[in-house]
């Protein structure tokens, strides 16, 4: 257990960690079903790269000391001709393979053709040859376990033979979303609010690298929302709204009846400082959001995204730098605002009280405000932007 209002950074440690002791599945997916996962294990390399000696360039593969004799015609996709010998060259097409005895390749711009007989003003030995295995040996490790696959590593791991790659299974999360004033459609009316949370957690969710299992809309009271807890088939439940004290709140209530123990109770940043990280007594997470929007955001980003980095046995996600912005700190907690970058500055991008969504739906990244803060600014990367 970590005490009430716990320091952001620390809550967020606590988050990653949280989900890191939860047992990790691995299954075995197409490269074109990768993208976005989270490879398993480390990729080897079934073959070498490039696989064979090949031309790096269009023009002509010489042996030995020019002037040299064209003897034939090397083209991609074709058997290898036989050995070069000393003063032969063969015409060949960039990815071709070189015949054996290749001492490089004379680029068409830099070749003289007269007669048969190739010449050139400079040559260098080894120019325009791409060696066996000069990028990759075979069975070499080329990219380590709990990296996200990128369109990059499947056309790495194509490259090198692999058909299929193993992947951290996907946990799975269910989201409840409470409130009696909150509406799912249309426009609500006097009273009554949008559901703003309910609607974007699935791309949250899918930008943390895990997939929604379901979002289930409870009714204000502790019956609704216990039933909706111990229903909830996931490895964790996000609940939105019923985090604080108010007479509607009955979050905490129901945790306790279910014999919760709290790892985060409260976090000392603004907005949301009534997010919540709880583990239930069947070894499940529950993280619970405040109802105001940006503040839900907030709270994401602090406990849910790390708990799935965790999930996935990534790193916790990290921050990047700025030298200047324009907001204040709070003389007590964490502020977190949105801001838009400029170079190596943030400025504030205003609206950003805690039911607010214009100023996050402008900004870049949030800015991480510390009450002491000194030296650079780091930015949290917002749901949907790059790391």
């Amino acid at each position: 257990m970590v005490s009430s209002g716990e320091n952001w950074r620390r809550a967020r440690l606590a988050a990653h960690a949280a989900g890191s002791t939860v047992d990790r599945d691995t299954q075995t997916v197409p490269l074109a079903d990768a993208a976005g996962r989270v490879i398993a294990q480390p990729l080897i390399a079934l073959t070498c790269l490039p696989g064979f000696d090949t031309a790096a360039m269009d023009g002509y593969a010489v042996a030995g000391r020019g002037p040299w004799t064209l003897t034939g015609t090397a083209l991609a996709g074709a058997m290898p001709v036989g050995p070069l010998g000393a003063g032969s060259a063969v015409e060949v097409a960039t990815g071709a393979a070189t015949p054996q005895g290749t001492d490089g390749v004379i680029a068409y711009e830099q070749a003289r053709v007269e007669a048969g007989v190739v010449g050139t003003a400079e040559f260098r030995s080894g120019q325009h040859v791409r060696r066996a295995g000069e990028e990759v040996a075979a069975g070499s490790a080329v990219v380590e376990a709990g990296r996200r696959i990128t369109p990059a590593v499947i056309a790495l791991a194509a490259a090198i033979g692999h058909d299929e790659l193993p992947v951290r299974l996907q946990p799975r999360v269910c989201v409840v979303i409470t409130g009696d004033e909150v509406v799912g459609s249309g426009i609500p009316g006097a009273g009554f609010v949008r559901d703003a949370i309910g609607p974007a957690i699935p791309s949250m969710l899918a930008w943390s690298g895990v997939a929604t299992s379901s979002v289930q809309r409870v009714p204000d009271g502790a019956e609704p929302l216990l039933a909706a807890l111990e229903s909830a088939d996931a490895d964790m439940v996000i609940v939105s709204g019923s985090s604080s004290v108010g007479l509607a709140d009955h979050l905490e209530k129901c945790l306790h009846d279910l014999g919760a123990q709290p790892v985060v109770r409260s976090v000392a940043c603004a907005p949301g400082r009534t997010q919540s990280l709880w583990r239930l007594s069947d070894g499940r997470l529950l993280v619970g959001l405040p109802g105001n929007p940006l503040a839900a955001i907030v709270a994401y980003l602090t406990l849910v995204d790390p708990v799935c980095a965790g999930f996935l046995g990534t790193a916790l996600p990290s921050c990047s730098t700025v030298a200047e912005c324009d907001v204040a700190p709070h003389p007590t907690r964490t502020r977190l605002v949105p801001v838009r970058v400029t170079g190596d500055r943030a400025l504030a991008c205003g609206y950003d009280g805690s039911a607010m969504l214009r100023g996050v739906a402008a900004a870049d990244a949030l800015a991480v405000i510390e009450p002491d803060h000194e030296g650079r600014i780091d930015l949290l990367a917002l749901p949907g932007g790059a790391r």
